[in-house]
């Protein structure tokens, strides 16, 4: 007897949990591509998400992948359909391709979502050159 009460009580928990709902981050973008940037210059994005569940969000931490990369968020709980933020800084100060990640820990389903920043650090006059349009030369046909 003891231990079909047992198991009546360990589904019904089980049953229980399983429709407990929970916020739900979902962001409109996980990845952001820079592209070329500036050596030495900062840059930022800034992750925008929605708590599609039907409990508060709250984000305890975001954690960058290196002290290179700086994160802030939103404090506050986030309402069941509102907007809250996920901000990432990354110091450009060493040339190349680079690809960061920022954890985000928060009370929402899954617990956890990463978050990327990638791109290419290049010297001031390349960054000039990328971020400039692209100059049209002019051919004059000459006759001998």
């Amino acid at each position: 007897m003891k231990t079909i009460f047992s198991f009546f009580v360990a589904f019904f928990v089980l049953v229980s949990v399983s429709f407990a709902q929970k916020g739900v981050l979902k962001f409109s973008k996980e990845t952001h591509d820079f592209g070329k940037i500036e050596q030495g210059k900062p840059v930022t994005h800034v992750f925008e998400f929605k708590n599609a569940g039907t409990d508060p969000v709250v984000i305890n931490d975001a954690q960058a992948s290196c002290g290179c990369t700086k994160p802030s968020w939103t404090r506050e709980p986030v309402m069941p359909g509102k907007m809250g933020s996920v901000s990432a800084t990354f110091n450009a100060a060493s040339a190349g391709q680079f690809t960061k990640t920022v954890t985000v820990t928060s009370n929402a389903e899954g617990g956890q979502t990463v978050l990327y920043l990638k791109g290419e650090v290049v010297a001031q006059k390349e960054a000039e050159t990328a971020a400039s349009p692209k100059s049209v030369k002019k051919t004059t046909k000459t006759s001998r």
